[in-house]
C-alpha cells in the first residue's frame, strides 16, 4: 500500500506529512458534502489508523468486520448519505462484494462520491477499476478526485499505471504530484524494468519540483526503489540524495533524503555519511 500524506491521503504516512489532528469522520454527511477537504483528511485518517490502537486493541473480530461489510453493502445501495456511510466502511475494510457497487460511483456527478469511491477502490483493488481510475486521473476536473486516484493507483502495481503516474508527477497540481511520487515507488517496485523509469522521474522531481513535500516524497520513493535498480542508477540515486541532504533549501527535505540514505543500509553510503559528520558538514 502506498503511504498517505496529510494534506491529502493513504497506510503509514509519506515521510514529510502528518495525519490530520481530528478523529476520523467527526463531521456529519451534510458537512462532509460541503467540504471535500475535510472528507479527504478524515478518509485519510481512517486509512492511517493509529498503530497504538492496533497494539492495544488487536484486530477486530472477523465476525464484526463481516457484519460491518454486510451493512456497507446495504448502505451503498441507498441514498446519497447512506452511500457516504457505506463508502467509509469500504475505505477501511476489504470485501470483493463491494466492487460492483463501487465501480458505478466513479461516474457519479457528485465529486465527493467519486473521490470516496476512488479511495474505497484503493482499499479494494480490482482489475475492473484500472481503466476508469486511469480515465479519472487523466480527465477529472476535480483535484480532490485526481489526488485520490494518484494514491489508489499505488495499490495497482501490476496494472499499466506507471506512465500515467509519471505524467501526473510532471504536470498536475501539487496535491496530486505528492501522491504520484509515493505511488510511483509502489508501481516501480515490481522489478528493474519499471523501477528505472520511475526512478528517473523521481530524480527529476527531487531536483526541480517547487513543492517541498513532493521533493520529500520523491526522496522517500527513491529509497524504496533502490534495491530494484541496476548499479549505474543506484549510484545516481545515492549522489542525488546526498546533494539533496546537503543543499535543499527545506530542512524537512534534507532530513528525508538523509533518512532514505541511512535506510539503504549500504556500508559505503553509511561511511560517507559518517565522514560528513566527522567533517562537521552534517549534524
Amino acid at each position: 500500500m502506498s503511504p498517505l500524506p496529510s494534506d491529502s491521503w493513504p497506510p503509514e504516512p509519506a515521510p514529510a506529512e502528518q495525519a490530520p489532528p481530528d478523529g476520523p469522520f467527526s463531521q456529519s454527511p451534510q458537512e462532509l458534502y460541503l467540504d471535500p477537504e475535510v472528507l479527504a483528511q478524515e478518509l485519510a485518517q481512517e486509512l492511517l489508523g493509529d498503530p497504538l490502537d492496533e497494539l492495544e486493541g488487536g484486530e477486530p473480530a472477523s465476525a464484526d468486520v463481516a457484519a460491518e461489510c454486510d451493512l456497507g453493502l446495504t448502505l451503498l445501495a441507498g441514498d446519497h448519505d447512506q452511500r457516504m456511510q457505506g463508502l467509509r466502511i469500504f475505505c477501511e475494510h476489504r470485501d470483493p462484494r463491494a466492487v460492483p457497487l463501487l465501480l458505478p460511483l466513479l461516474a457519479a456527478s457528485c465529486p465527493i462520491l467519486r473521490m470516496s469511491s476512488v479511495y474505497a477502490l484503493g482499499r479494494n483493488p480490482s482489475p475492473q477499476a484500472v481503466e476508469p481510475l486511469l480515465a479519472l486521473l487523466a480527465g477529472d476536473d476535480n483535484g480532490y478526485v485526481r489526488k485520490a486516484v494518484a494514491w489508489s493507483l499505488g495499490n495497482y502495481p501490476e496494472a499499466p499505471v506507471l506512465n500515467p503516474l509519471i505524467r501526473a508527477l510532471q504536470v498536475d497540481i501539487a496535491a496530486v504530484r505528492l501522491w504520484a511520487a509515493s505511488s510511483l515507488a509502489d508501481a516501480g517496485g515490481t522489478g528493474p524494468a519499471k523501477a528505472d523509469p520511475a526512478a528517473a522521474q523521481l530524480l527529476l522531481s527531487l531536483r526541480i519540483d517547487s513543492e517541498p513535500a513532493v521533493r520529500s516524497n520523491s526522496a522517500w520513493g527513491l529509497g524504496r526503489l533502490y534495491a530494484d535498480l541496476v548499479e549505474p542508477r543506484q549510484q545516481e540515486v545515492v549522489e542525488a540524495l546526498l546533494q539533496t541532504m546537503l543543499h535543499d533549501a527545506e530542512s524537512g527535505v534534507r532530513d528525508e533524503a538523509r533518512l532514505a540514505l541511512e535506510q539503504l543500509e549500504q556500508p559505503e553510503v553509511l561511511e560517507r555519511l559518517q565522514t560528513l559528520v566527522d567533517e562537521g558538514l552534517l549534524a
